[in-house]
């Protein structure tokens, strides 16, 4: 069957390939693929000459074939699923009962198979910070798909929240969302933020640190720059400012948490509470362009490549 296979060379990073259909376990369905999201994981893997990945952690499809043991949903059923280690791109894969939600009438695939990791990320960071009404939270690193849902998912929760993005990067979308968007970061205030999620490392996530109030929280999530924040003990004493600073992952390995999740992400889409913008939908075709695009952060929410 063909599927999205690593190319080991930087100037394509995958292409489509011919690899052995999957075998499905007694515990697992056979899904035939209809859409695949893009994440910033499947980058930063296929960007290792050796790598051996294969892309399409999330993913939408029919069951071609319920699982053997009678867990899950039925043949035909249209179903969204989460695979860790990757491999939803592909014209079928295979996934247990637990890595799999019913997909509601009035969400389209490509909107579900956009959920699933963005969507984790974003309610699982936002529950370690407990309660957000009345706060003030400033984000660096939230134009793509897990920010989109942070920020809606904060606002419904009664949070300001205010995105830090960089020169050039489109913010319409962020702004559309109800967040506040600046490229100046010293511009802000010091010690004015109540909580800061971070996920861009680097001078902006370390000098982040120096705008939140005495007492805030520091959720950090990321590093895309691929540099480390620097905090500089002398300089938060000399401010009077103390911090709690927490990483973040966002998965336990937990799949029945996760199809739990991922259903409640569905709720909330089919009944217009939350918006998924996708920046790019096209044929997968076009994948190992479209990762490059989301890597240097000029898509408007999230990839999602259409199985042909």
């Amino acid at each position: 069957m063909r599927a999205l296979i690593p190319t080991g060379q930087p100037e394509t990073l995958i292409e489509i390939g011919l690899v052995d259909p999957p075998s499905a376990r007694p515990d697992e369905a056979l899904i035939k693929v209809t859409d695949i999201s893009l994440n910033r994981a499947d980058y930063l893997y296929l960007s290792d000459p050796a790598s051996t990945f294969r892309p399409g952690i999330d993913a939408a499809g029919i069951v071609e074939q319920a699982a053997a043991d009678g867990s899950g949903p039925p043949q035909g059923s249209r179903v969204v699923m989460h695979l860790p280690a990757g491999g939803g791109g592909a014209e079928y894969a295979t996934a247990p009962a637990d890595r799999l939600a019913l997909i509601p009438d009035g969400v389209d695939s490509s909107t579900a198979s956009a959920l699933p990791l963005a969507g984790f990320v974003a309610l699982r960071l936002l529950a370690l910070a407990g309660s957000l009404e009345g706060r003030r939270i400033l984000a660096t690193g939230v134009g793509g798909g897990v920010g989109q849902i942070i920020i809606q998912l904060a606002i419904a929760q009664g949070a300001e929240i205010t995105a830090v993005t960089a020169a050039g990067q489109p913010t319409q979308h962020i702004t559309a969302l109800g967040a506040k968007v600046t490229q100046d970061l010293d511009a802000l205030e010091p010690n004015s933020f109540d909580l800061l999620l971070e996920s861009v490392g680097g001078k902006l996530g370390s000098e982040a640190a120096y705008k939140l109030r005495t007492g805030g929280q520091y959720l950090w999530f990321g590093q895309a720059s691929g540099h480390p924040i620097s905090l500089d003990f002398f300089r938060l004493l000399q401010g009077g400012a103390t911090l709690t600073l927490r990483h973040f992952i966002y998965s336990d390995g937990d799949g029945a948490r996760d199809t739990a999740d991922m259903d409640h992400l569905l709720r909330l889409a089919a009944e217009g509470r939350l918006q998924v913008q996708i920046g790019h939908l096209g044929d997968w075709v076009g994948a190992g362009a479209a990762l490059k695009e989301m890597a240097a952060g000029r898509l408007q929410g999230k990839a999602v490549l259409k199985v042909t």
